[in-house]
């Protein structure tokens, strides 16, 4: 199958630090090239990949200080994909809702996965809209806010299982908050967390420019006290060592999160989760598994030793089971060719045509 994949361009694929989608993507496009197709990955310059790469910026944007507006390479990559949309059989995209005016006429030759939230006004409007237009969610919970939305699948992200190694003997005596410092992770819970169980606490995480002031104003000063460590953006091989030291991953978000890999990430690890019931969180924890849910600080500290002492050989095993690279890329596989497929009212016409019989004229027939 010939299949383009379409990155945001904000990020490389994979990213060189922070970027769940463009992580998701690479983890997508590799296991589909490991399956035989033939992929053709849409993203920017410095992406790494096995695929064939169609550059659509020099660089990651967000890494570019030239860059000032982001819409223009938006344009250019919608542009340079639908060149060449001929080529495809289907084209994945990841970019929200950028290609939908674009590329309606092939709807049923296309998927868009979405990333982010939906609870945002003027979403439901939008997406009736464009109603023919095939959508995956990341979990069930990502599409709440949409229920008169047709999505065609609900596609959890999956990891490649030789990724992260797994430490079932850890030796760091902390536990680990990992992602980005905003308000709606949770960063000062994790902190608050920490300090009622005694229990070292070190944070890596990326500040957006948009959550310096939060950044300033709100965790920094935490950092002061003992027992935080703040270490900042981590690339995947560190953060391997990061997650499988830690005794857990503290996960006490406040927003309703699509899906949530740094969980599957510190599953990947053999590292328990301690999270907060919101968004995603139900789909991706086995309660008493994988990790403990709870539904705020007040159960959050008292819960604690229960997910320390969880088997993290179960973790692991639970995570290969459930969120492997090429579980995931099989399920959007399927995804493709049912979409590909003709409809069930055409299929019904062409075997209907097929099974008639047909009229083979005389020798002396007229012409």
């Amino acid at each position: 199958m010939k299949i383009a994949q379409i990155a945001p361009p904000m990020e490389s694929v994979p990213p060189r630090l922070y970027g769940g989608t463009e992580r998701v993507v690479s983890y997508l496009t590799e296991e589909l090239v490991n399956m035989g197709h033939d992929v053709t990955l849409f993203a920017s310059g410095d992406s790494l990949t096995a695929a064939t790469l169609v550059p659509c910026a020099p660089t990651a944007l967000r890494l570019d200080d030239q860059v000032r507006d982001t819409i223009p390479y938006y344009m250019l990559m919608l542009e340079r994909v639908r060149q060449q949309a001929h080529n495809f059989d289907i084209l994945h995209f990841h970019i929200d809702y950028f290609h939908f005016p674009l590329f309606r006429s092939i709807a049923r030759r296309t998927v868009t996965t979405l990333h982010g939230r939906l609870d945002i006004p003027g979403l439901p409007a939008f997406y009736n809209a464009f109603d023919g237009m095939p959508l995956v969610s990341i979990s069930d919970a990502q599409r709440a806010p949409l229920p008169k939305v047709s999505f065609a699948e609900t596609i959890h992200h999956g990891l490649p299982l030789q990724f992260h190694r797994p430490t079932f003997d850890p030796r760091g005596g902390y536990v680990a908050f990992l992602g980005r410092i905003s308000p709606e992770k949770g960063p000062e819970q994790a902190i608050q967390i920490a300090r009622i169980m005694g229990i070292p606490l070190k944070i890596a995480a990326k500040v957006d420019r948009a959550d310096e002031a939060y950044f300033r104003e709100r965790v920094a000063p935490l950092l002061k006290s003992p027992g935080v460590e703040f270490i900042g953006e981590i690339n995947e091989r560190q953060k391997t060592r990061f997650l499988g030291e830690a005794l857990a991953l503290l996960f006490p978000i406040d927003w309703p999160e699509p899906f949530g890999l740094t969980m599957i990430e510190a599953m990947a690890c053999g590292t328990p989760v301690l999270a907060f019931r919101r968004g995603s969180v139900p789909e991706i924890i086995d309660e008493g598994v994988t990790g403990v849910i709870v539904d705020g600080m007040e159960q959050a500290a008292a819960a604690l030793p229960r997910v320390l002492g969880l088997d993290r050989r179960a973790v692991h095993r639970r995570f290969e089971v459930r969120f492997s690279a090429r579980a995931m890329a099989e399920n959007y596989v399927n995804l493709y060719r049912s979409l590909l497929a003709p409809p069930p009212e055409l299929e019904l016409d062409i075997k209907r045509e097929a099974a008639a019989p047909r009229r083979v004229s005389s020798p002396g027939a007229a012409l």
